[in-house]
């Protein structure tokens, strides 16, 4: 939700750029040894972002006729959610996928749409953020490519203990990514920051009672078997958006930036497909496997949570308006896109 978490490649490539320039250089010499490009990403290689990763590799490679030769770094092996995109741009990976509200400072429009918005699933709030990105593109990402970018299901709360009220959640200490933690402060529990590779031992020492993410980690990340419940009220959205060293990028041939540009909006698409179909997955798996119950809100419970999150982006918008942000621009951007999607 508001909330989805990557060397041996360094010591051939070298610095940024090495990887393609060299695939050029043998080109031109006969030996038309493939471009190499190193992709990071920070959470383990079972999540759905990962996935997308495979895909986009797959993609890649079979449309460059393996011109293209993709190494995928997930789990933190090469860099974390705290440096990733530090990491590209310096030249440690060739792409990389990170969560831009992980950096709330460096990203401060992207985060009004991953606040509480209304999002039916991930395949709308996919195309709604690729749009928006394309549209307001972030300063902070001048320096890079943008590859593609995707969203999450809408979050839910997942829990050690039944929560079907606002009293029960009181002073629940929950994880949550970092921009999107007015949500649970204004619900009344006490939010953890935390990426999500550190949730697992987290949730076995109990420093976290739960979180608020999209449902299928319950399955990839097996935490099921601690997370017995969640609460059928969706929240916040997650975003990822991959980027790619922008020297990298400009000594790539042509026909390979083409492929790359060709599969941009596609991988957002087939990504939010693939998230919907796999949270339906994990929820069956959950139940069947670790009796995981759906709890849903009374109407009266329903109301008093609605009326408490309506007003948190309005807050935040006024707050990036007064810093002379385009706001209330993005805003209104994002529930236009997010009807026009819904309808298809």
């Amino acid at each position: 939700m508001i909330a989805v978490l990557l060397l041996a490649g360094l010591a051939v490539t070298g610095c940024s750029g090495g990887a393609a320039k060299e695939g050029k250089k043998e080109e031109e010499s006969g030996a038309a040894k493939p471009i190499v490009l190193k992709y990071a990403f920070f959470a383990p290689a079972n999540t759905f972002p990962a996935r997308q990763m495979e895909k986009w590799k797959e993609e890649l490679e079979k449309r460059t006729n393996n011109k293209v030769k993709v190494e995928l770094f997930p789990g933190g092996t090469l860099l974390t959610a705290q440096n990733m995109y530090d990491g590209v741009k310096n030249g440690v990976a060739d792409i990389g996928l990170s969560c831009p509200t992980y950096e709330p400072g460096r990203f401060p429009l992207l985060a009004i749409s991953d606040l509480p918005s209304g999002f039916p699933n991930s395949r709308v709030a996919s195309q709604v953020v690729f749009d928006l990105i394309k549209e307001f593109p972030p300063d902070a990402f001048k320096d890079f490519k943008i590859i593609t970018a995707f969203a999450t299901e809408p979050a839910h709360l997942m829990v050690t203990e039944p929560v079907t009220s606002l009293q029960d959640l009181k002073g629940k200490q929950i994880r949550i990514s970092g921009a999107l933690t007015p949500v649970l402060k204004e619900l009344g529990a006490s939010p953890v920051g935390m990426p999500m590779s550190e949730v697992p031992e987290a949730l076995q020492t109990g420093i976290i009672k739960g979180l608020v993410t999209s449902r299928e980690i319950l399955m990839d990340l097996k935490l099921a078997e601690k997370l017995k419940y969640t609460t059928d009220y969706p929240l916040t959205i997650t975003s990822f958006v991959a980027v790619m060293n922008k020297d990298v990028w400009n000594s790539l041939p042509p026909d390979v930036q083409k492929v790359i540009d060709d599969l941009s909006l596609e991988m957002a698409i087939w990504t939010g497909e693939y998230m919907d179909n796999h949270v339906k997955e994990a929820l069956e798996w959950s139940k069947k496997e670790h009796g995981l119950q759906i709890i849903t809100l009374s109407p009266e419970e329903k109301a008093a949570w609605d009326k408490i999150l309506k007003p948190i982006q309005d807050k935040y918008v006024e707050e990036l308006k007064a810093k002379g942000l385009p706001a209330e621009e993005y805003r209104k951007r994002l529930y236009e896109l997010k009807e026009k999607y819904s309808k298809q």
